[in-house]
């Protein structure tokens, strides 16, 4: 695990971590308090429920990867509903602080260009309780295919031994 840097001088957070281990809220809380900082869910760039290390690697490419250079990062929502990319493009900032977060974020091509890094986890049981309080009958049946996407990345990519920062959230 690579020490904590200060957080007065971080540009770019990435929060990573299983369904249902409280990403999104805690991206939440940090974006709130940091002036100025947007933030980025994994959510959006998801090509499907199929789609977690494509997600992963678009937030690198679009997202992180132009912030770090001090470019615009563009992308499309993915809309879940018409299984497309579609919309108005989406343009982050280079000069206001970022948070990404979802399943998948921390790989070694993100690990590179932030700052500071989460690992969020909870006991399984408690991580689908809580996803599937969070998004109902939708996610119900993708769950078995999302958590071997999950189990995937986590032998892949060692997000955990990555992060800055690994968490057990209850």
């Amino acid at each position: 695990m690579r020490a904590l840097i200060d957080a007065r001088a971080a540009r770019r957070v990435v929060v990573d971590g299983r369904s249902g281990a409280g990403k999104t809220t805690l991206a939440r809380l940090v974006v709130e308090a940091w002036p100025g900082a947007q933030l980025v869910s994994l959510d959006e760039l998801y090509p499907g429920w199929g789609g977690l290390r494509e997600g992963a690697a678009l937030a690198c490419a679009l997202v992180l990867a132009p912030h770090a250079a001090g470019s615009v990062g563009r992308y499309r929502r993915f809309d879940w509903t018409l299984g497309t990319f579609a919309g108005a493009e989406v343009r982050v900032d280079p000069d206001r602080p970022l948070v990404v977060e979802g399943c998948g974020a921390l790989t070694p091509a993100s690990a590179e260009v932030a700052d500071a890094s989460v690992w969020l986890d909870a006991e399984a049981a408690l991580r689908r309780e809580r996803a599937l309080a969070r998004d109902g009958d939708g996610f119900a049946p993708y769950w078995d295919m999302w958590a071997a996407q999950e189990d995937a990345h986590i032998v892949s990519e060692a997000p955990e031994a990555r992060a800055d920062l690994a968490l057990l959230t209850r």
